[in-house]
């Protein structure tokens, strides 16, 4: 089977790449831009491992750029698309909103338009437990209506809205909205990369909200894993397949802290402020769905995770 990632020197990009790459029946080609949002050499650390693996292919591709997009899809003809590619960061949306037209309403729509003549088994789309906003009730399930109150959620939720509109691919997609997923290599804007960094070099540390902030953190191989299971499956339970990947755990962002020092035996230095625009004050989602749909699975614990996490993250100090 022929898998194109896109995004595949992304955080869960080259998680899931890797994951493929294990079954050598597999040809795995992953396309991305390398854009400078964060760390190319983080992103070039991620490729330079995945390129150990003779099944995977890369090519540097700009999904904005159609035409080359179009004559790369249709000379390899991939029977699985897991489109993860993107602009991420909330507080990044307000500054430059235009990077996430492009990166994410573009891309999405050109994507689309080019996989037209391509007759695929399966699209998969990475989407953002942002697009349900501040909810009443909690936790969040599928059919509760978005509101995204940032740029970046908004974006992802037109993305869904254009794929569910594309009759071609409509039935053969799966959508998952990630709940703020953690592990090694991710990307240095995530606040756990952020803490263990100013851990690491003595800095203080920003809590926002004062650290009141609740956060459903998800492993990364978990949401890898019900990425492959969706893969897989021929069969679905429901006939709306937009689905939640969380561990449905959510905790404090000062408790998480705390466990994050304990792990490294230091004592973080840390300096609350007030809320930032745009940021949720609760992540928080239901898996009902999703396990009913998949099956029963143990998630890792925020404590695992991040014993998990520290070795690479001592070795590249990404």
């Amino acid at each position: 089977m022929n898998y194109l990632i896109t995004g595949s020197a992304g955080f869960i990009g080259y998680h899931l790449t890797l994951s493929l790459c294990k079954n050598k029946k597999n040809k795995v080609y992953g396309i991305d831009s390398i854009n400078s949002y964060y760390s190319k050499n983080l992103k070039n650390i991620r490729l330079k491992k995945l390129k150990k693996n003779k099944n995977f292919l890369f090519k540097k591709i700009n999904l904005i750029n159609k035409k080359i997009l179009k004559n790369y899809l249709e000379k390899i003809k991939p029977d699985y698309i897991i489109h993860l590619a993107g602009q991420p960061g909330v507080i990044y949306s307000f500054k430059n909103p235009n990077s996430y037209k492009l990166n994410n309403l573009l891309a999405t729509k050109n994507l689309l338009e080019v996989i037209k003549k391509i007759n695929l088994k399966k699209f998969i789309f990475g989407s953002s437990s942002s697009v349900y906003g501040e909810q009443v009730n909690y936790p969040v399930k599928e059919n509760f209506n978005l509101y995204p109150k940032n740029f970046y959620a908004t974006t992802k939720k037109k993305c869904e809205e254009m794929i569910l509109k594309n009759k071609k691919i409509k039935e053969k997609t799966v959508i998952f909205r990630f709940f703020t997923v953690y592990g090694p290599l991710s990307r240095p804007d995530m606040f756990v990369s952020i803490f263990l960094n100013n851990l690491r070099k003595k800095k203080k540390t920003f809590l926002y909200n004062y650290g009141n902030h609740f956060r459903d953190y998800t492993y990364v191989q978990d949401t890898v894993d019900f990425i492959l299971k969706s893969l897989k499956k021929k069969k679905f339970i429901f006939k709306n397949k937009i689905y939640n990947i969380c561990a449905s755990s959510p905790r404090k962002m000062i408790d998480l802290v705390n466990i994050m020092g304990k792990n490294l035996r230091k004592k973080p230095m840390i300096q609350s402020k007030p809320k930032r625009k745009g940021e949720m004050l609760k992540t928080y989602g239901s898996n009902k769905k999703l396990l009913k749909e998949f099956g029963k699975h143990d998630f890792i614990k925020f404590e695992n995770g991040i014993k998990k996490l520290l070795p690479l993250f001592k070795r590249y100090h990404y």
